[in-house]
């Protein structure tokens, strides 16, 4: 009787996980669509802004390289912004991101990188790994980003380059490919790259296009909304990915508590036909004898 009554408390213990991680798979699909659609819906923004600047960037010249943003910054370290999530439960979301995350300190040098991190998760990575974490940027939360949160990160690190702290600033991320893929992934911010963002041969030989005001103009004014842009971007890409990938586990999570309960269910019926039989063998027994 005690093993019938452990293997029923834990087919109730289980049962109630699984419906535990059902409701987090439900809430998980529901937020990624939110997200998703986010995602997809300022991809157009981001490519017209980049073309933009490209062909700015063209007509300029030789002139682009040597503006303050196009060039390496006087300081000697590195500025690095961490994108993780606040909570778990979220599979190897944020393990991926480690592993680029110290191929990216193995390059530059752990001594000589500052980092910039949102998310508690990637908060206590660093914490624990004796990290150098410049500064943890919690507000706004990165579940309530907006492109005005975007746009105050991206000028804390474009203040830095250019108030000569810093000679780079790299962003560490996951780009969102698809519901199954998701990518980590360092990649650099500033300087920025002119060869990166060149327009077609039209706008780099100046073409027809009449501007007004001057292309100089036009240029100093869409450079720092192309850095504000990038900087959402990776926000929203890594926002998606990390419900994507919560939605996976929780997935996996409950799969594998149905077959648990199904094992459960089968040795339990097994040692209740045990003790079932046991029991009748006794009262045929006790039959036989009194004979």
């Amino acid at each position: 009787m005690v093993a019938i009554k452990e293997l029923r408390q834990r087919i109730d213990s289980v049962g109630n996980i699984k419906q535990i991680t059902r409701a987090m798979e439900m809430v998980s699909t529901t937020k990624l669509r939110r997200f998703q659609e986010r995602a997809i819906a300022s991809r157009p923004y981001a490519e017209e802004i980049a073309g933009l600047v490209g062909n700015l960037a063209g007509v300029l010249g030789d002139d682009v390289d040597g503006l303050p943003l196009f060039k390496p910054g006087a300081g000697e370290r590195t500025a690095l912004l961490l994108v993780s999530s606040d909570r778990g439960l979220c599979g190897a979301y944020n393990s991926n991101l480690f592993v680029a995350l110290e191929a990216a300190l193995a390059e530059f040098g752990e001594d000589t990188v500052d980092l910039f991190v949102i998310g508690r998760k990637g908060y206590q990575y660093c914490s624990k790994r004796g990290l150098h974490v410049e500064r943890f940027l919690v507000e706004p939360p990165l579940e309530a980003v907006d492109f005005a949160g975007a746009r105050a990160t991206a000028r804390t690190l474009v203040d830095g380059f250019l108030g000569g702290s810093y000679a780079r600033v790299e962003i560490c991320f996951t780009s969102f490919v698809s519901m199954a893929k998701y990518q980590a992934r360092c990649v650099p911010f500033l300087p920025i790259s002119s060869a990166a963002i060149a327009g077609d041969e039209d706008a780099r030989a100046g073409g027809d296009i009449l501007l007004e005001p001057d292309a100089a103009t036009l240029f100093g004014h869409l450079v720092p909304r192309y850095l504000e842009t990038r900087v959402y971007s990776a926000l929203l890409e890594s926002l998606t990915s990390e419900y994507a990938s919560r939605r996976m586990s929780m997935k996996a999570a409950t799969d594998a508590a149905t077959d648990m309960q199904d094992v459960l269910r089968g040795r339990y019926n097994r040692v209740r036909q045990e003790s079932i039989t046991t029991e009748l063998l006794d009262i045929v027994g006790g039959a036989e004898a009194l004979r």
